[in-house]
């Protein structure tokens, strides 16, 4: 059987719930609410499920070499569920990629922007 992967790139402030919606898509996989912290201080978080299952948190890098320097690239293009936090940091995002936008209203609100879906897409998932 052969993964089906792609990429979700995030953008919202500080406390906006990136990293909320993130433990929702990483319990899909079957993955813990413990296991699917913040990256921020390992950067990438690599699940072995099917397909493999990547929490990229770009917080803390702040120039584009070093993104291509600890091979950023490599998980976005390998075939398995990438999500990436503080997408904003990268210089380009591919063509096909999925882009939610959070929007902190207040404690209990967010709006939500999401671009790369169509109605396509979702009833072939």
């Amino acid at each position: 059987m052969q993964s089906k992967g792609g990429t979700v790139f995030l953008y919202g402030d500080l406390g906006a719930g990136k990293t909320t919606l993130i433990k929702g898509i990483a319990s899909a996989f079957g993955i813990a609410e413990r296991d699917t912290g913040s990256a921020s201080f390992v950067i990438v978080a690599e699940h072995e499920t099917f397909p493999p299952f990547y929490h990229i948190d770009l917080y803390r890098i702040e120039r584009e070499e070093d993104i291509e320097a600890m091979g950023i690239w490599e998980y976005i293009d390998s075939g398995g569920v990438t999500v990436v936090e503080w997408a904003e940091r990268l210089s380009e995002i591919p063509e096909n990629a999925i882009k939610i936008k959070i929007n902190y209203i207040d404690e209990n609100s967010r709006e939500i922007f999401i671009e790369g879906i169509d109605e396509t897409d979702w009833n072939n998932m």
